[in-house]
Formats: structure tokens, C-alpha cells, sequence
């Protein structure tokens, strides 16, 4: 890391203003190539803590990354992640006002609930799974305050995953159906698509130990109550006002969102 705290600092207030005046902001990464991954953390560290000033709660964390394509693109052989804070969480069937919003995009997923911390540095998929307290069909809504969705690794790093908020529905035992094989149909007025759990580095537990692992770097782990996303099962498709986007998990349940604006 060869940056100053303070560029940190300036680079985080630059996002935070760019998500709440719906202003995007050029690319970090081209007006300062010298920034790496560590870097980037250190940026949606100072987002986060401007986030939690500002009143809110750390709710949980969100992965990003988990295709071997999008990796390919970032020169990245892992996963990368963000934070969700209560403010950031919604119910099934939640009403958007694009509005808010700068360019966003939808996702399926499934989240995870955690009734034990998890931490360390050698945590497998069945260690994710037996923490466990339930998960939850959900449909992550991403947002870029970089221009143009031009990023790169440290650009969607440093701007918190390119994450705006989640919709979860109800939540079921991590049991009830093999998560792998599980399949999604993802569909709107304008787009259809399936999925299955194997596209999140083979199993949705498998790309959260790898989360976890990635956490031991920083000293930190999952804390039992919080929530994480576990990375989309399919592609991203554009949001669009007046729309209906329902995700439907088979066993593992559904959940919508509406637009307007």
C-alpha cells in the first residue's frame, strides 16, 4: 500500500457524496493507478464508517465476484466483498423508486443467516453450513457510483461491491434442499433467465468459507445474527421503472421486488 490515509479518506467522501447527489464519479482506478486491492478495502472501510455516522447499523456483508468469468476480468483468482447495513435491507416485495438510484441492476441470490460466528483462516463449507441458522431467497440490487459501470477491481472494491441494497423473503433451515443443485428462474416483464447454486464457486457455502478465510486477513469473521449475500446465480440484468422482478428458489421459496420512478 503506498497511499495515505487521507486520500482514503477523500476518495470514501467522494463515494458516499456520489451515491446521495445520484452524481457518479470518474474511475479510481484511472485517476489513481498506484491504488491496489488493499488499498480499495481501506476506502469501503472509511464508506462504512461514514455509513455508521451517518446512523447506520451493520446488518451483515455481501460477496461479489464469484464467477470464474467476472474474476478472469478482475485478474482475480477469489471473490471480493462489501458490507449491507440495516438501511440496506428490505422485505419481499419491496417497492423501489429508481430514483434513488444512479444505473442499477438486480441479481439472485440466496443470503445466509448466521446463528454462531465463524471465523479463521481454514473454514470449509460444511463449517458455513453448520453455522447456519437459515437461508433466504434474496435479489441484491447493485448500484456503481463510478461512471459508466467503468470498473475495475479496486473501483467496485473501494465503491462497497457496487452494492446498493438487498430484498429478502423467508428464510428456510440450510437443509432443505441441496443448495448446489438448487435451480432459480429469475423473471420480469423484459427478462427471463435461470440459474443453479453450482455457478457460486460450485456451492453458495463454498463461496462464504472462502469469504471467511478472506476475513481472517483482516482480523475479522461473520458474527452470529448477521446476514450475507452469497454471490449471484446468474447475470445481472438492468432495473427498469414500472417493473415486477421475481426470483423463484423451488423449496428454497421466492421473493419480488417492484420499481417505480
Amino acid at each position: 500500500m503506498v497511499t495515505t490515509l487521507p486520500l482514503h479518506r477523500e476518495l470514501a467522501g467522494e463515494l458516499w457524496t456520489a451515491a446521495r447527489t445520484l452524481r457518479a464519479v470518474p474511475p479510481v482506478s484511472v485517476r489513481h493507478p498506484e491504488l491496489d486491492l488493499a488499498d480499495a478495502y481501506a476506502i469501503q472501510s472509511e464508506l462504512r464508517e461514514m455509513d455508521l455516522a451517518a446512523g447506520a447499523v451493520l446488518a451483515g456483508l455481501k460477496i461479489g465476484a464469484t464467477s470464474e468469468a467476472i474474476q478472469s476480468m478482475f485478474g482475480i483468482d477469489h471473490p471480493d466483498f462489501g458490507y449491507l447495513t440495516d438501511r440496506m435491507v428490505l422485505d419481499d416485495g419491496a417497492d423501489l423508486d429508481l430514483g434513488r438510484f444512479i444505473a442499477p441492476k438486480v441479481e439472485g441470490e440466496i443470503a445466509f443467516r448466521f446463528a454462531a460466528d465463524l471465523t479463521g483462516p481454514a473454514v470449509t463449507a460444511q463449517d458455513v453450513l453448520a453455522a447456519t441458522a437459515e437461508v433466504l431467497p434474496a435479489l441484491e440490487v447493485l448500484d456503481s457510483r463510478i461512471q459508466d459501470w467503468r470498473i475495475g477491481l479496486v473501483d467496485t472494491v473501494a465503491d462497497n461491491a457496487s452494492s446498493a441494497l438487498a430484498v429478502v423473503g423467508a428464510g428456510v433451515p440450510p437443509d432443505t434442499t441441496d443448495l448446489a443443485g438448487a435451480r432459480m428462474q429469475l423473471r420480469s416483464r423484459h427478462v427471463a433467465q435461470e440459474g443453479r447454486g453450482s455457478a457460486v464457486m460450485g456451492h453458495p457455502a463454498e463461496s462464504v468459507a472462502c469469504l471467511v478465510r478472506i476475513l481472517s486477513g483482516f482480523g475479522t469473521g461473520i458474527r452470529a445474527g448477521q446476514l450475507v449475500l452469497s454471490g449471484s446465480w446468474a447475470a445481472a440484468v438492468d432495473l427498469v421503472p414500472g417493473d415486477t422482478v421475481r426470483a423463484c428458489f423451488g423449496p428454497l421459496g421466492s421473493v419480488s421486488l417492484t420499481t417505480r420512478g
